[in-house]
């Protein structure tokens, strides 16, 4: 199978709005926040390990919810550049080192547009580790030790396994009421 180019020239992605995505130069690329919400709504938490689907979007306004409203719309925002790289397990991409580089640049990139700072705050990070530990529980039914989580609490959240569509309206409705 030879390889599929939507684009004339680079590593380039087409978006559900019709637009296209460079991997090589994000800053000039055209998406919106509606193909950030798509592509997280149907981004699989824990590389689709869970039962049922848990979306990248759920997680993302679960942590919003759960921060200071000064820090929420950086919660909202934290995993926005998985939308067009998708929500790679930490395990697998310490192998890479490309791979993190390449979302390192994404993640400035995306960042930068959305007028969040070029590191994510110390509590957005300790509210997503909480979140991770409630969700292996929760959508996983894993309750062996992970060291990576020791000391830390699991946040206090149920999660609703929205559907691909609920997870991307609840998204767009909370970044519109949170960017107003």
């Amino acid at each position: 199978m030879r390889d599929c180019i939507y684009y004339d020239k680079g590593a380039v992605i087409a978006l559900r709005s019709g637009s296209y995505f460079d991997f090589e130069n994000p800053d000039q690329s055209q998406y919106t926040i509606e193909d950030i919400a798509h592509g997280l709504a149907n981004q699989c938490r824990f590389s689709g390990q869970v039962e049922p689907f848990y979306s990248v979007a759920e997680h993302s306004v679960l942590v919003d919810w759960l921060l200071p409203p000064a820090l929420q719309f950086q919660g909202l925002m934290h995993d926005a550049p998985e939308f067009v790289i998708g929500d790679m397990v930490t395990p697998l991409s310490r192998l890479l080192p490309d791979y993190r580089a390449l979302k390192a640049r994404i993640e400035r990139s995306v960042w930068a547009r959305y007028g969040l700072p070029p590191t994510l705050s110390p509590e957005v990070k300790l509210v997503d580790a909480q979140m991770l530990a409630a969700e292996k529980v929760q959508a996983m039914g894993n309750r062996d030790r992970w060291k990576c989580l020791e000391g830390v609490e699991p946040a206090p959240v149920a999660l609703n396994f929205w559907t691909p569509a609920e997870a991307k309206a609840r998204f767009l409705a909370r970044y519109y009421e949170l960017a107003a």
